[in-house]
């Protein structure tokens, strides 16, 4: 009763809610019920359009008063991906990690069919979850496609980030838009599709170019097919692309706000975007580190050095 009391007063009671822990299977067949130590909650966020937002919570005792990490997954991703996450990182503050819409146990409304209006809604529903949350500022971190919409997030509503995090995020050099430049896929293009485009599903996007898209229906075609009943174009495939053949504006970031890019030492996101970071913002506080035996999915990878890391960077907040 006790801890349900102290996680009821996190949250504000503004959504109905679940104490998740003390259920042995985590309830609806989510397994973080038999792998966390901690109490924690799990309950649906209603927006104003009535899409709901799967979210898991965790409220220490000895958190109160500090900022919230809140984590964003990346694509095919979800709240259980944290698992080996949550205890360690939610231990002294408070910590919400959410489904995206359109992923694991949120709502799947209708998106826009071009790529910036998709951006766009992904963006305005983070902003319609912090405000049904509560939550004034937090500490943000995004993985892979989350990372890009974390920054995305970030531009747009930079008051309410007091720490960007990105791990591995997607983002690439931008693609030409002068259909002039436009030229069919060289052999090498294709080449290398061939090599890498299964095993290695976004590294030919960085040298694809404007061929990128269609590198993704044709090695990807299960991208589009997981969506199929939203998109009958190519919008999913465009929008895979437009988040990786294009860094996100972060230059355009304020520069007191201060940014974190973790990777994994071995991955195949292009980590140079650390140092093209740093270079854009030379009068900002812009740290990049890479994480030793960890590959794409660092926080699973090397749990221990990653929780070691964000800790640090949250500890440095408050």
């Amino acid at each position: 009763e006790g801890g349900r009391h102290i996680l009821s007063d996190c949250l504000g009671g503004a959504n109905s809610w679940i104490l998740l822990s003390l259920c042995p299977t985590g309830g609806g067949g989510c397994p973080l019920g038999v792998c966390l130590q901690s109490q924690f909650v799990g309950r649906y966020v209603t927006l104003p359009g009535r899409a709901r937002i799967w979210t898991v919570s965790l409220c220490p005792e000895q958190g109160e008063g500090r900022t919230p990490l809140v984590l964003v997954h990346g694509f095919g991703g979800g709240v259980g991906l944290w698992v080996l996450n949550l205890d360690r990182l939610g231990a002294r503050r408070p910590l919400h990690a959410f489904d995206l819409l359109g992923f694991g146990r949120s709502s799947r409304p209708p998106f826009p069919h071009d790529a910036q209006g998709a951006e766009a809604e992904f963006v305005r529903s983070i902003e319609d979850w912090r405000r049904e949350m509560g939550i004034t500022t937090m500490i943000l971190l995004g993985h892979s496609l989350g990372g890009f919409l974390a920054a995305s997030y970030s531009l747009t509503y930079p008051e309410r980030v007091k720490h960007l995090i990105l791990v591995d995020p997607w983002g690439f050099p931008v693609r030409p838009t002068d259909p002039s430049q436009i030229r069919p896929p060289p052999t090498w293009v294709k080449a290398m599709a061939a090599v890498l485009g299964r095993s290695n599903p976004l590294a030919v996007l960085r040298v694809a170019g404007p061929w990128g898209p269609g590198l993704v229906q044709r090695f990807r075609p299960d991208f589009k097919q997981k969506f199929a009943e939203f998109f009958e174009d190519d919008t999913i495939s465009e929008y895979i692309y437009h988040c990786n053949a294009q860094a996100p504006r972060i230059h355009l970031l304020p520069r007191e706000l201060p940014i974190t890019l973790i990777y994994g030492a071995e991955s195949w996101i292009d980590t140079s975007t650390g140092r093209r970071v740093r270079e854009l913002r030379p009068h900002s506080y812009v740290r990049h580190l890479a994480i030793a035996g960890a590959s794409h999915h660092v926080y699973a990878d090397q749990p221990a050095a990653f929780n070691a890391a964000v800790q640090e960077i949250c500890d440095s907040v408050d």
